[in-house]
């Protein structure tokens, strides 16, 4: 039996500082090796929270222009060994991102940040010392995972859906704007007359 579930779309998140605490490829290499199968498969090559799923390292908490890229190209040596299920493509209608969940936590939640950028986070450990800070605000990568992603500038975010389906596969569509014109700024296509002199 399959199960799909509609995840809500959240565009208010006030967490001071989050992301503020870059992922570097130094720490990240020596927090991998520690050799944790949790954090292999949150972070483990082919992952969409990867590091390393663009062929070099980028940090997942710094928004990614994903959609300027052909996935074919960009996952090429990935997917000749059969390390990832991230996939992404554009139609007529829409930008859709298809990925494989890490399987460990299932608070996933997805923010759309100023029109501008999509993220999506989930915990997969608790923190134990600091109760007043934001598990975000600090070294995140030590409880949970991130991905952000520029947002195409004619995808319409307002009417952004994120599916998750069997608790393991995520699918991001968003719908193209018919009109073409960016609505991130709440441009609705109208254009000013201006007054010849």
């Amino acid at each position: 039996m399959t199960s799909c579930i509609k995840l809500e779309v959240h565009t208010e998140d006030h967490t001071p500082h989050k992301w503020c605490v870059a992922l570097r490829e130094g720490v990240f290499k020596n927090f991998l090796s520690q050799g944790n199968p949790t954090v292999h498969k949150v972070f483990g090559d082919g992952s969409l929270f990867s590091p390393l799923l663009f062929g070099k390292f980028f940090d997942p908490s710094d928004a990614f222009p994903l959609w300027e890229f052909e996935s074919d190209i960009l996952l090429a040596q990935l997917r000749s060994t059969g390390q990832t299920t991230v996939d992404w493509f554009q139609t007529d209608q829409a930008y859709v991102l298809k990925a494989e969940l890490p399987g460990v936590g299932k608070n996933h939640r997805v923010f759309v940040e100023n029109g501008k950028i999509v993220e999506i986070s989930g915990q997969y450990k608790q923190q134990r010392e600091s109760k007043t800070k934001d598990w975000r605000s600090e070294n995140w990568w030590e409880y949970g995972h991130v991905r952000r992603l520029e947002l195409p500038e004619d995808g319409d975010w307002r009417k952004l859906e994120v599916y998750v389906n069997n608790d393991i596969l995520l699918e991001i569509r968003i719908p193209r704007n018919p009109s073409g014109c960016d609505i991130s700024q709440g441009n609705t296509g109208q254009t000013k007359n201006s007054e010849s002199m």
